[in-house]
């Protein structure tokens, strides 16, 4: 018998619950952030240092995809991937304007990206992390907002400690501009694409672009987490 709020007698709330349980979640959406960001968060990775192909997440369904191969030699230098329940928007793309005193730039309209630093391998994405977010890449690409949060990973045994973007080699932040500014160049292509990155900022201004990400997440998708404890009761 079928009624209103139940199918079979089983109430919507304990079929999310069920379902929640069954599914695996997806890593935007369905994961949070953490209850101490920004100082200490939840990354969802999809690349590691020894991938050839550039592995991303399909926004629609979670699933880790093969989005295509690294050109040439291309490899990022950290872990790679973004911030769950966060939205690069109205509110990121103005703040970046505001720090380049540049108009009309726009949030790239995806998650946050984040490099976590790390001394111990990590073999392969689809991974979930706790990091340390110690700055940011100021990154612009065809006008819109594309910005790199750097981090190191918790209790990482040789890079835990680093609490600033000054605490980082600025060796290893060459070689991370230097990944995203020619990973999509193919030689000879005369460098056509018109992406820079205007700025490396510490800390501090890495909590504000974080915070501002997640405004950007909830102008536009809401608050997933009263949804979800709405359906717990």
């Amino acid at each position: 018998q079928k009624r209103r709020g139940s199918v079979a007698g089983v109430t919507e709330k304990k079929l999310f619950k069920c379902m929640s349980q069954l599914f695996k979640a997806h890593p935007w959406h369905a994961i949070d952030i953490g209850d101490k960001a920004p100082k200490l968060i939840n990354a969802y990775i999809e690349m590691v240092p020894t991938d050839t192909v550039k592995y991303e997440a399909n926004k629609q369904n979670g699933h880790l995809r093969a989005d295509r191969p690294q050109k040439y030699s291309s490899q990022c230098p950290t872990l790679y991937g973004f911030i769950p329940q966060t939205y690069c928007g109205k509110k990121n793309g103005e703040f970046c304007s505001l720090r380049v005193q540049r108009e009309g730039i726009a949030g790239d309209g995806d998650p946050l990206d984040i490099c976590v630093i790390t001394e111990r391998p990590i073999m392969h994405g689809d991974v979930l992390v706790r990091a340390v977010p110690i700055g940011g890449l100021r990154m612009i690409d065809s006008s819109q907002a594309d910005d790199k949060i750097v981090a190191v990973l918790h209790e990482d045994p040789a890079y835990g400690n680093w609490k600033d973007i000054s605490d980082c080699p600025p060796q290893i932040l060459e070689r991370l501009r230097h990944y995203f500014l020619t990973y999509k160049d193919l030689p000879g292509s005369g460098g056509t694409r018109k992406a820079e990155i205007t700025h490396v900022y510490d800390a501090q201004e890495a909590y504000h672009v974080i915070a501002l990400s997640q405004q950007d997440y909830l102008d536009s998708y809401g608050d997933i987490a009263e949804v979800y404890a709405l359906l717990q009761e």
